[in-house]
């Protein structure tokens, strides 16, 4: 396998979907796979024609986090250059990223890879997948924002309790606790996954860029920034295409083409 095949790719209807392909280590994380994720996030976040990410995993896996092997070896890199090289740029691509990120997590997300799809904006998961904070169980810290995005979505309690433990939580269980959006079905997961990125590149998407961009800053700001922000963003949200066509087409009772300008 070359490494540009780690990262399979496709574009549909404006939805670039990105899966994780190692499926042979549960799509674990060597340095091939996080180099070349980074790279489709960086070319999806330019390309005009990518209106919403799917992100998910080839096989019976979402993601196991990191190879072991790759960390542990005689000449491998210490496990703080991986997290700074590898995990922090994807994060922070993810979260930079001025279009809808959705992971489509269809089998067991372990470790970074948990923490990966938790740093989506939506999170959708097969009823059969499971999250597991898998560090404690070999003396590491959650990495990736685990100990970040985790107790913003579930509560300091509950994050504590799942990332000292190492406990697996069934995904019904992690949408029930406000960790994943919605599980669905097995059989249908693919296609529904699909659908609601599609749903979203259909959408005024650079009303949604500006809503994740306010969501980004809202844990951070008092109430009285948070208010001048959005100010600041509807103001610029009135002044796209996509605004005066919503108007137009609420106005003459027609479907609205919004092209994300």
């Amino acid at each position: 396998m070359t490494h540009s095949d780690y990262i399979k790719h496709s574009l549909e209807n404006g939805v670039a979907t990105l899966t994780l392909n190692r499926p042979n280590v549960f799509n674990s994380f060597n340095r091939e796979m996080a180099l070349a994720l980074q790279e489709h996030l960086r070319q999806c976040a330019q390309d005009p024609a990518v209106r919403a990410v799917l992100l998910t995993g080839e096989g019976k896996a979402f993601c196991a986090g990191q190879d072991l092997a790759e960390a542990t070896g005689p000449d491998s890199m210490e496990i703080s250059e991986i997290v700074v090289q590898h995990y922090n740029p994807i994060i922070l691509l993810l979260r930079e990223l001025e279009k809808p990120v959705i992971a489509a997590v269809n089998g067991v997300a372990a470790g970074a890879g948990a923490n990966l799809a938790l740093a989506c904006d939506l999170v959708v998961a097969k009823e059969s997948a499971s999250f597991i904070q898998a560090f404690s169980k070999i003396g590491l810290i959650p990495d990736s924002a685990g100990t970040y995005f985790l107790p913003r979505l579930i509560g300091l309690q509950r994050a504590s309790a799942l990332m000292m433990t190492g406990d697996k939580v069934p995904a019904i269980e992690a949408m029930q606790m406000g960790m994943v959006y919605k599980t669905f079905p097995d059989d249908s997961f693919a296609a529904e996954a699909l659908a609601l990125a599609q749903k979203l590149a259909y959408m005024p998407t650079k009303g949604l860029a500006y809503t994740k961009q306010l969501l980004n800053g809202t844990f951070q700001n008092s109430l009285s920034e948070q208010l001048q922000q959005e100010a600041v963003y509807q103001q610029k949200a009135g002044q796209t295409a996509d605004f005066r066509e919503g108007v137009e087409a609420f106005i003459q009772k027609r479907q609205p083409n919004f092209t994300g300008q």
